[in-house]
């Protein structure tokens, strides 16, 4: 079965989006898709505990569309039978695998033992992986929303979901048809207070009946959090134990990366199969291009693609405030002459009329 995991197609190495919360939305993904493709996409992390009890909102971060492929649900929590139950609602919203972060920082998600507070419970987070695994199969062998006992609330919205993006419910019956194989990763960090690289990777990989097709790791423990420097060094090792215990696991190392052609030098420096970018895509989608070293990124090339963005976020997620985007437009608007002056008006920005205005475009 686990011969048609496109974990194991993906040509290497593999360059992707780092996931990011309240950056890498669908209108972002979308962005930089059709901007300079990369090799892998993955949505912000959507909470199993919310989803599972009712909060259809939620299901806007799992918006994706024909483009995105590979295209990855990623989840966190806590309750195993949460995670049983959005792991397969994510299958029937045709991902071609689900995603578990063990990684988020974040005091509200930590404290409560969520994202990288897993690290420090290695056997709920075995727990976690089994549940979800069981899903996975589950789905490829005809188990339904009903059986799973989801909420008719949530599977009414999936309903809906299905007539305003028709390619996902394709994606399921292709999946569920031809029983496809949904892989499951990880996307963690080196450590919780301390980098314990050697304990935390044998933890996952040497869980009992499930394999791990992918770790996504990054450089720093919780404690460091986005400070200091990452340590390419640990994820290398790391890429040693994973390996060692399972060969064909796919290994992405994370972390201060600011170009295409770095991401490609680290994968052979530091022995991995690819490497996922996070901040360094901020205001600029163009970093997945193979020649972004030899790009100028003009001014007008800035603008222009801001207000594609501020577009893309009204028709895809008209229900939000447009206020979300003004970060966004902070970044795009950088490093040339009057942009400080720009960015202060974009700040009062409230749709993406006003944001061409302002740019005069």
């Amino acid at each position: 079965m686990r011969n048609n995991n496109f974990w194991k197609t993906l040509p290497k190495p593999i360059i992707g989006l780092s996931p990011m919360d309240g950056v890498t939305d669908a209108p972002m993904r979308q962005l930089v898709q059709e901007v300079a493709r990369p090799d892998i996409s993955i949505t912000e992390f959507v909470n199993v505990e919310g989803l599972a009890r009712g909060a259809t909102k939620m299901l806007d971060d799992f918006i994706y569309f024909e483009n995105e492929t590979p295209v990855i649900a990623q989840i966190y929590g806590i309750e195993e039978e949460s995670f049983y139950q959005v792991a397969l609602i994510a299958c029937f919203l045709g991902f071609d695998g689900v995603d578990i972060n063990m990684g988020c920082p974040a005091k509200k998600v930590a404290l409560r033992g969520a994202g990288a507070g897993l690290i420090q419970n290695p056997v709920q987070a075995q727990e976690i992986l089994q549940m979800t695994r069981k899903a996975l199969d589950d789905f490829i062998n005809g188990k339904t929303l009903e059986e799973a006992k989801v909420r008719p609330k949530v599977i009414r919205a999936i309903q809906e979901m299905y007539k305003k993006y028709p390619h996902m419910k394709q994606r399921c019956n292709e999946k569920r048809k031809n029983k496809v194989y949904i892989p499951l990763s990880v996307k963690t960090r080196i450590g919780y207070n301390e980098e314990s690289v050697e304990t935390w990777m044998t933890h996952i990989v040497e869980t009992e009946g499930v394999t791990v097709d992918a770790i996504m790791l990054h450089g720093r423990t919780l404690r460091q959090k986005y400070l200091g420097v990452a340590d390419w060094d640990a994820i290398a090792r790391a890429g040693k134990i994973i390996k060692k215990y399972s060969p064909e696991t796919v290994v992405l190392g994370n972390g201060d990366i600011q170009s295409y052609k770095q991401a490609r030098e680290y994968v052979i420096k530091y022995n991995v199969d690819g490497v996922l970018i996070g901040r360094a895509t901020f205001g600029n989608p163009w970093i997945f291009d193979k020649n972004e070293e030899h790009m100028e990124i003009t001014e007008n090339m800035r603008k222009k693609i801001a207000l594609q963005h501020c577009e893309l976020f009204e028709k895809i997620l008209p229900q939000r405030q447009f206020f979300i985007m003004r970060k966004h437009l902070a970044w795009y608007m950088r490093e040339f002459s009057g942009s400080r002056e720009l960015r202060g008006r974009l700040m009062h920005a409230q749709s993406a009329e006003d944001v061409k205005k302002i740019l005069n475009i």
